[in-house]
């Protein structure tokens, strides 16, 4: 029982580390032995090292070489016992390697670093949240945590984490309690009411891992955000509210300037002006009446085209005769 459990011990070490300690083995005997078998030939042990390490390996530099029978049979044996070792562990190495940067890549690697920024679930506004911090501060670690995602997205300082953001499993892979912000966004793939369940349990499951840690959450049901309050959150994005105020925003500044067009001179609440296009500016770039208005004390916002306003245009756009402009 005693051999048995040894044996068990042994076959628990990593593979590449148990060939190593057999090629070991192999250059030592090897190495005494054929300092044994030709003396003369090989002075030190280091040297017969020297010349099984060189053999094995194939490299057979030539500055020991075995000058008689015995010496060269061992040598054979050697070739034939000790380069299949060294294959075997080079393979295993390379083997151990490629699985690592294939498991990093999959999200089944763990994240060690600290006071990282951790956002839940992959979507269109991940992604420009993403490309957005790596504008902002290229450095900030992310750990980005996606059930859906077979691979992680191949961004700069982005470590992926594959799993649910409810267990805490996947929550410590991420390493929350060395984190600084969690952000959580709505899931696509489920209907409003779900998504936000879900929300809320993620929110739950990594405040009670890390109470001190700083949540933002996306909501997209009122029923859900006083529950999302509840549980703890720093700050609940309502997406409905965000979308209804910007939509209506839009709307009403349409009607307004439509308004304005039959009025050119009167303001919007005092502050937005409609103008025409000199004629001197038809052609020219946005950028230039921008310079050229200026220099009159009027700062331009936007274009009022036929088919509506166009806030904050490309300084490159071309400026046409029945374009107007937006004044404030």
């Amino acid at each position: 029982m005693k051999s048995n459990r040894i044996f068990i011990a042994w076959l628990r070490w990593p593979l590449f580390l148990r060939i190593a300690i057999i090629i070991c083995f192999i250059l030592l005997f090897f190495g005494q032995l054929i300092v044994l078998l030709e003396p003369k030939q090989y002075h030190t042990i280091f040297d017969g090292i020297w010349w099984a390490l060189i053999t094995v390996s194939t490299v057979g530099y030539g500055d020991f070489v075995p000058q008689t029978t015995p010496g060269q049979v061992a040598g054979m044996a050697l070739i034939f016992i000790g380069a299949s070792f060294v294959t075997a562990y080079f393979a295993t190495l390379a083997a151990a390697v490629f699985s690592k940067q294939h498991h990093y890549v999959e999200g089944k690697v763990s994240f060690k670093g600290k006071g990282h920024l951790i956002i839940v679930g992959w979507n269109e506004k991940t992604n420009k949240l993403l490309q957005s911090f790596q504008t902002i501060d290229p450095a900030m670690p992310i750990v980005l945590i996606d059930d859906s995602l077979k691979e992680g997205p191949l961004l700069e300082n982005v470590h992926f984490i594959k799993g649910h953001g409810t267990e805490d499993v996947t929550l410590r892979k991420a390493n929350i309690t060395g984190a600084d912000t969690l952000m959580i966004t709505a899931d696509q793939h489920e209907n409003e009411v779900t998504a936000d369940m879900q929300s809320v349990l993620t929110l739950l499951a990594a405040k009670g891992l890390n109470p001190s840690l700083y949540c933002l959450i996306e909501i997209l049901t009122d029923r859900y955000v006083k529950n999302a309050e509840r549980a703890g959150a720093n700050q609940v994005i309502h997406t409905s509210d965000a979308v209804n105020h910007l939509m209506v925003e839009h709307f009403l500044l349409k009607e307004q300037l439509l308004a304005l067009k039959k009025k050119r001179h009167m303001t919007l609440h005092k502050h937005i002006t409609i103008i025409p296009v000199p004629a001197s500016l038809a052609g020219e770039t946005f950028l230039t009446a921008l310079h050229h208005f200026l220099e009159h004390h009027v700062i331009i916002i936007g274009v009022q085209k036929k088919e509506g306003p166009m806030m904050n245009p490309p300084f490159g756009y071309e400026l046409h005769p029945e374009d107007e402009l937006i004044s404030l």
